[in-house]
């Protein structure tokens, strides 16, 4: 079988190896051709963050990355089921698209200066809104970060999270100690061991973490919020037309939600509008004129992949906060698709 044959007939479980029939230049130079050739989206994902992307009991991929990477792929390929995940470490995952190893990341990755401008990547927009928290024991009664003085906290290494802690301690005057990981399944473990007296992440992280421990109602996220934490995909940034293609994906979805438009509407009566907001540019991102119907049919509009996978009524029990569309007092907004 030809290398190329090989990459198109690849399967998840051996993504790593197919994706290194493709030389790094090509991928690079035209990616979203280099999908279609190989019929399979490459996206990069965590190793593991309940909520946004975790393999079930059956090893299927699910969460609300996990959902953008579908989202990406029935735009593209006309199939949400034809992405391959890889998943990535905080350190690995920025290296891997530079080297393009993957032709997405939608793993849970703060957009910053240094790295828009420091690497050669493009932070297509926000898809969700986080900021950086504390998680520690109920029975402590500490209701702010502000009475962490000398205590110990895990941290995951390769993120920003030791750094903004520090500056946010040191500025109170305060001393704290890191005991630092590189896995997150690691930090929980030593957090729940009470080898620390608190855990720090983005609050949507605490709240996976906090869901997974033995006694979740034991814990409790406090109301600080140290940081700024605008989540969303990354592209590498020589590729104008792939950079647009994921861009207006993400705005398609958050525009659907705004017009109502939801995947039982698109199923009926809706498609037409559905068709009608992404046909004026379809031809000039490369897609079907019905792409956003697609999206839109294959896993809902941003409010439905929100709740499904982080929603109030997941083990999560996050709220749309911020995350809620600028109608509806968050501040969720995206361009008009006209």
């Amino acid at each position: 079988m030809s290398c190329q044959k090989h990459c198109v007939a690849a399967s998840a479980a051996v993504i790593a190896a197919a994706l290194s029939c493709l030389p790094v230049s090509t991928a690079a130079a035209g990616t979203l051709d280099n999908v279609r050739a190989r019929g399979q989206l490459a996206c990069g994902v965590s190793e593991g963050l309940r909520g946004f992307s975790e393999r079930d009991a059956s090893g299927k991929w699910q969460g609300f990355d996990v959902d953008f990477c579908k989202a990406v792929a029935a735009a593209v390929l006309g199939d949400a089921d034809r992405v391959a995940y890889v998943p990535l470490s905080a350190q690995d995952r920025f290296a891997a698209l530079d080297d393009g190893k993957i032709d997405l990341l939608s793993r849970n990755s703060t957009w910053t200066m240094s790295r828009d401008v420091g690497m050669p990547l493009e932070f297509v927009g926000v898809s969700y809104y986080d900021g950086q928290g504390f998680l520690l024991p109920a029975i402590d009664g500490a209701t702010s970060a502000l009475e962490l003085d000398r205590a110990s906290i895990c941290v995951l290494t390769g993120t920003t999270t030791e750094e903004n802690a520090a500056a946010y301690f040191a500025k109170a005057g305060l001393t704290v100690t890191f005991l630092r990981f590189a896995e997150r399944s690691a930090a929980r473990q030593a957090y729940a061991e009470g080898k620390c007296d608190a855990y720090t992440a983005d609050r949507s992280a605490l709240a996976a973490e906090r869901s997974l421990l033995p006694v979740p109602d034991d814990h409790v996220i406090l109301r600080d919020v140290i940081s700024k934490e605008p989540l969303g995909p990354v592209t590498r940034d020589n590729d104008p037309r792939w950079i647009n293609v994921v861009r207006w994906t993400l705005f398609a979805l958050i525009d659907a939600e705004e017009q109502g438009l939801d995947s039982q509407a698109v199923a009926g009566a809706g498609r037409a509008e559905a068709i009608a907001l992404g046909k004026p540019m379809a031809g000039a991102l490369g897609l079907s004129d019905d792409w956003v119907a697609k999206v839109v049919g294959s896993v809902g509009n941003y409010g439905e992949i929100f709740d499904r996978n982080v929603g109030s009524d997941t083990p999560l029990q996050l709220n749309r906060g911020l995350n809620a569309l600028w109608t509806q007092g968050g501040i969720l907004y995206a361009p008009p698709m006209e």
